[in-house]
This record gives structure tokens, C-alpha cells and sequence, in this order.
């Protein structure tokens, strides 16, 4: 088992909320030695170096860098890419990907240039085409080149089954698979709580049954979320920052946990050559093995649908 990284660089591709939000994150938990922040809009970017600078003093020891050039991105042990189009209100994340796509096309290539051992997370939407686009522009190995996927989702997920039920959200174990996006799905007949399965759960005194109804609208309320959270302030920002932030520790750590991230799927469930989130292990070597989680018939179907969707867009860009 290969021991964590001694010296730890992170370097983060984009400034906006969620990349300033994930550096952020990333210093106040002490994530890495060195955090280097690269944008195309310099002032911007030296602005926010400056800010994160500032607070050096109540964070743990880091270095905190930044420039408009790639070159602060050399030898990088984790690029985290964020750059991409804004997601506005009412747009689904799908909608983004043309000018996405065009944006990992150009900045990529100089990125795994300066960083040619560095394991590569992508957090811009629509996160599974944006992988799978720069699993093939990089060259990398796939395991190498992943995305945040439904790391978030599923912390939604433990969350509002966690208040549901009355228990501590640490008690809940349940994943969201598929898409990050409007076709994803959660994964009720591998879910636990407490060690219970979710599906013979019996509800606490005082507290709502958890039946097809509970589980449909919780499901729903997980997908319309981040929906919720741009009508409201234009952007998601902190969790999406601190879920990401958590995976680069994965890698850095070498934790080899297990995660909900998006990365290439081949013959699970009769899904093949598309990127998707489906739990896998994550440690130094990036996204490595894709768990073989049992799935119900339903939630077997609801996932090969969501592999299309993507799919679909993938083929729409020549992918």
C-alpha cells in the first residue's frame, strides 16, 4: 500500500466561486503544502490569492500561489479543474457542455504539460461529458482523469434521509449513481441505516414511514437541489467546494475510499464507454476500481437510461 505524499501541491483550474471556495476549504482543512490558484481573469486571480493570503495565520501551514500563466500549476500532485460556463437559472447541466468541452479542449493539454504525473478531478458541469471529453483529449489513463461526480449528491442524499428517519447523518449509508444530473439515481436496495437495509427500515416513534413516497419525493428533492440553490444565489459554491476538497484528500492520503465519482464504465450492467458515478475506490493512483454494487432491476434500468442521456450528448459533440 503506497504510503500519502510527503509534500502535496493542489492546484486549482478556475477561480470563480467554486474554485476560490475550493481552495478555500482545502487550506482551512489542511488538505496540501502548497495550493495554486490559476485564472484567465488575472486580477481576479490575484485578488482571491491575496484574500486566502491573508488568513494564513488561522489555517494550517500552506504556501498559496497564483497567476493567470499555467506555469503555477507545475508538478502539481492534483489538478482540480473548475473552469467552465456558468450554470444559469433554469438551465440543466447538459446545456453547458458545448462551451465546456471548448474551454477543457484549450487549457488541458498545457495543464497535463506542466503536471504530467498529476491525478486530474473535473468539477465543471456537466461533470460526466467534461470527463469523458478529457479522459480522450489528455491521453491520460482513465483512472488518472475523473470527476467529482455524485459525491455531493450523495451527501444530499445521507442528509435528508438522515433527518427523515431521525438518526445522525453518520448512520446513513446510501450512494447516487448515474448522472450528475437530472437522470441520476439513488440506489435504495444497497442502502443501509444503522446496518439496517433502507428498504426494511422500520421508522422510529414520531418519526414519518420511509415508503415509496418518502423515498421518491427525498429523490426528487436531491436532483432539484442545486436548482433551488442557483435560483437563489446564482451559483453553488461551498458544498460542491468542500466534496471536492474531500476527494483530493482521498488521492493525497492515499485512503482508498470508497466514492461516488464520475469515471469510465465498461460492462457494468450491460453499460459500456461512457462516464458515470457508480461507487469506486480512490486513493493515490486516482479512480481505480469500480465497486460491483448490487442494483435492483429498476435501478439497473434507471442507470443504463442515465448512461444514454450522457451518452447522447457525447455523440452530439463527436465524443
Amino acid at each position: 500500500m503506497n504510503a500519502p505524499r510527503s509534500t502535496t501541491k493542489l492546484a486549482v483550474v478556475g477561480a470563480g466561486s467554486v474554485g476560490a471556495t475550493l481552495a478555500y476549504a482545502a487550506l482551512a482543512r489542511g488538505t496540501a503544502r502548497t495550493v495554486a490558484l490559476m485564472d484567465v481573469n488575472k486580477s481576479k486571480v490575484d485578488a482571491e490569492v491575496l484574500d486566502l493570503q491573508h488568513g494564513g495565520m488561522f489555517v494550517p501551514e500552506a504556501e498559496v500561489i497564483g497567476s493567470d500563466d499555467v506555469e503555477v500549476c507545475r508538478g502539481a500532485d492534483v489538478v482540480v479543474v473548475t473552469a467552465g460556463a456558468k450554470q444559469q437559472p433554469g438551465q440543466s447541466r447538459l446545456d453547458l457542455a458545448e462551451a465546456t468541452i471548448g474551454l477543457t479542449r484549450k487549457i488541458l493539454p498545457g495543464l497535463v504539460e506542466v503536471a504530467p504525473d498529476a491525478i486530474y478531478l473535473m468539477v465543471t458541469n456537466p461533470v460526466d461529458v467534461v470527463t469523458y471529453a478529457a479522459q480522450q483529449i489528455s491521453g491520460l489513463p482513465p483512472e488518472r482523469v475523473f470527476g467529482s461526480g455524485t459525491v455531493l449528491d450523495s451527501s444530499r442524499l445521507r442528509a435528508a434521509l438522515a433527518e427523515h428517519c431521525g438518526v445522525a447523518t453518520a448512520n446513513v449509508h446510501a450512494y447516487v449513481a448515474g448522472e450528475h444530473g437530472d437522470s441520476e439515481i439513488a440506489l435504495w436496495s444497497s442502502a443501509r441505516i444503522a446496518g439496517v437495509p433502507l428498504l426494511e427500515w422500520e421508522h422510529l416513534p414520531g418519526r414519518p414511514p420511509l415508503d415509496d413516497a418518502a423515498r421518491a419525493a427525498i429523490a426528487r428533492d436531491v436532483v432539484e437541489s442545486a436548482y433551488k440553490v442557483i435560483a437563489g444565489k446564482g451559483a453553488t459554491n461551498y458544498a460542491v467546494g468542500l466534496a471536492a476538497t474531500r476527494i483530493v484528500e482521498a488521492v493525497l492520503k492515499n485512503e482508498h475510499r470508497v466514492m461516488p465519482v464520475s469515471t469510465r464504465v465498461d460492462g457494468f450492467h450491460g453499460i459500456d464507454g461512457v462516464c458515470l458515478s457508480m461507487p469506486t475506490l480512490v486513493d493515490s493512483r486516482g479512480a481505480t476500481t469500480v465497486i460491483d454494487t448490487p442494483v435492483s432491476d429498476e435501478e439497473a434500468a434507471g442507470l443504463r437510461a442515465s448512461a444514454e442521456s450522457v451518452r447522447a450528448v457525447l455523440h452530439r459533440f463527436g465524443l
